[in-house]
This record gives C-alpha cells, structure tokens and sequence, in this order.
C-alpha cells in the first residue's frame, strides 16, 4: 500500500514536499514514481527512481525544478518540488512497481490515493 501526502495551497514560486509512505518489506525492490493529473486530463509521468536510487528519469516539464527521492529504510519516498508554477497544479499520486515503461501509468500496480497541489499565482 501506498500513501501520498504533503500537498496543499501555495504561491507561485514557493516549495512544497511531497511524501510517499509505504508499507510491506519489499519497498526497496521496486521503481517509485510520481504521476499528477490535472482537470479533465489523465494521469501524466511526472519523475521516477529505481528500487536502489541509482537510476532517476524526470518529465521535461518539471526538470531542474523537481527533485525525487527515496529513503528506503523509512519506506518513504519523496518529491521535492521547488519554483512551482501554477501549471504545476494537479492531483499528484504515487506509484510503485510498473511491469514495463516506467512512464506510462496503465504499467503501474499499486497506486497512492492522490495528495493536491494547487498553485496560485
């Protein structure tokens, strides 16, 4: 099971944290990535990491604004979204374990239940 947390209202510009908790011993075994969807669109690629942290891929969107994360031994996974803008606005879900592209959704199996992220300008 997956948890996301950590959205919430902010300003154009401002950071915000988001945090993935997971539960079961295998956490480090799989690819922890981060989706977002916003109003009547579906649920797009935002960032991705391997089970050990080595391997890191980001959305050319959110590249050198974002920054994933994993702590393995807390179980938890991170996004860490700096200089936010207000197309950054979105529904933000967690996911782990895809079965092939780490970047289409449909490849994932096991889903967090969506943090918001609303940016105002």
């Amino acid at each position: 099971q997956l948890q996301a947390y950590g959205g919430g209202l902010v300003q154009a510009g401002d950071s915000l944290r988001l945090s993935c908790a997971a539960s079961g011993p295998t956490f480090s075994s799989y690819v922890l990535a981060w989706f977002r969807q916003a109003p009547g669109n579906g649920r797009k690629f935002v960032a991705a990491i391997s089970g050990s942290g080595g391997s890191i891929s980001y959305a050319d969107s959110v590249k050198g604004r974002f920054t994933i994360s994993r702590d393995n031994a807390k179980n938890t996974g991170y996004l860490q979204m700096n200089s936010l803008k207000p197309e950054d606005t979105a529904v933000y879900y967690c996911a782990s374990n895809p079965a092939g592209s780490w970047y289409v959704a449909d490849e994932y199996d096991y889903w967090g239940q969506g943090t918001l992220v609303t940016v105002s300008s």
